[in-house]
């Protein structure tokens, strides 16, 4: 197990080697900060970025910028001795400036499934000396992370960035965490987020509507979600089986998958 992980972070680092353990960390995505705080080492964190929601105690933090499009200076200025990026944090020259600023960078895997959330978890946890903590932390996830039986719900998940909503296709996490929850996603043909027209909603039929918070916010309320053409017009609507859950809860495939998917489960009943 120790090789495997020593491997893991070898293959990941970008950067210097670390020389002792990190006393002051960056986190360049929410479900990564999740991780440092499950793992009680959130005395180390000096700064995060703006998807790190969670706990609440993280939204008080310095933020560098969001993951996909941080500030290199925000980072270097919190002066960190390492930073746990996702994979899909960047641009890639902000990532080859921080490699040449001296500071080591960890690069971790953001997949939808278990098996990356587990690699996530063991590397920071190794990178902070607490693998017996990962470990236990691991665990507790095989045990209560287990995959639904495939329902009968056609579940449709909507995300707005600008007031538009927008439909999730395969090769989402929204996808993935609908599937691990035994909901049919209604637009499983359809590959990534595309606009979604209100006429098409209706001819979808979904039994169930998941939104993020943000989302709901982004498109007006509640309120107006629920009397839009077309989706008023749906079964989820008319029986009131719209899902509204926190954006990192939802979409992050983080270290709080289980309650996710215990929210998602119980709506569909």
């Amino acid at each position: 197990m120790k090789q495997w992980l020593a491997s893991t972070l070898l293959l990941a680092l970008i950067g210097p080697a670390l020389a002792a353990p990190p006393k002051k960390i960056v986190t360049l995505g929410g479900s990564l900060t999740e991780i440092v705080y499950a793992l009680n080492e959130e005395q180390r964190l000096v700064a995060v970025d703006q998807s790190s929601s969670y706990p609440p105690a993280a939204a008080k933090l310095p933020k560098v910028g969001y993951y996909r499009a941080f500030s290199v200076e925000g980072v270097l200025a919190q002066k960190p001795d390492l930073v746990l990026a996702s994979d899909q944090a960047g641009p890639p020259e902000a990532l080859a400036k921080l490699q040449h600023s001296g500071v080591p960078v960890i690069v971790l895997p953001s997949a939808p499934n278990l098996a990356a959330l587990e690699k996530r978890i063991a590397g920071i946890a190794s990178a902070l000396q607490e693998v017996e903590k990962g470990k236990v932390i691991n665990t507790r996830l095989k045990r209560e992370v287990v995959q639904a039986p495939v329902s009968n719900t056609r579940a449709l998940l909507l995300i707005s960035r600008s007031g538009s909503p927008e439909g999730a296709g395969s090769d989402t996490t929204a996808d993935a965490i609908l599937k691990l929850a035994g909901l049919n996603n209604v637009l499983t043909k359809q590959q990534g987020y595309k606009p979604l027209a209100m006429e098409s909603i209706v001819a979808l039929q979904p039994d169930v509507i998941v939104l993020s918070s943000m989302s709901i916010q982004n498109l007006g309320g509640i309120e107006k979600v629920l009397a839009m053409p077309g989706l008023a017009q749906t079964p989820a609507a008319k029986n009131k089986k719209i899902i509204v859950m926190d954006d990192l809860l939802l979409l992050g495939f983080g270290i709080r998958l289980p309650e996710a998917l215990q929210q998602l489960k119980q709506a569909a009943k």
